[in-house]
């Protein structure tokens, strides 16, 4: 297991088949920001590699990106969630948290069109947006809670 003593940022994560964003807090957990994407091959390796950001980078917790319906209902994307967050939770300390990420990927689709991002470009950095704004997400959760 990997160790996070005094880790106080928050990993981002969006789960996918072919690439994975990474996104990580401020150590005040205050802001997001998109630290890249893993396309490791596989559930397995990308768990690894993720375990290892999360040791690397100072996280105690990991956010992930849990696909529902619009009703609220989980189906077969959950599944996988599930099943990653499964593989993760014996390589890391970091505490696991699952966020309805709902409407992250059309969001982030929006503030790319409005940068007028496209092309090759667009597919490398959808999957870090889509991860920085689960976390900025869940961060203002956070904050809302506390106030």
């Amino acid at each position: 297991m990997l160790e996070n003593k005094n880790a106080s940022r928050v990993l981002g994560v969006d789960y996918g088949d072919r690439r994975t964003g990474l996104a990580l807090s401020d150590e005040k957990r205050f802001l997001a920001g998109g630290i890249g994407t893993v396309s490791e091959g596989g559930m397995r390796a990308t768990a690894q590699k993720v375990a290892e950001t999360a040791a690397a980078r100072g996280a105690g917790v990991i956010v992930i990106g849990m696909p529902k319906n619009m009703d609220g209902s989980e189906g077969a994307s959950a599944e996988k969630i599930r099943a990653f967050a499964e593989l993760l939770r014996p390589l890391t300390d970091a505490e696991i948290v699952f966020f309805d990420e709902r409407v992250t990927t059309m969001a982030a689709h929006q503030i790319l069109n409005l940068t007028d991002t496209r092309g090759a470009k667009r597919k490398s950095v959808v999957d870090t947006l889509s991860a920085e704004i689960i976390l900025q997400n869940y961060l203002d959760m956070l904050k809302n809670k506390r106030e």
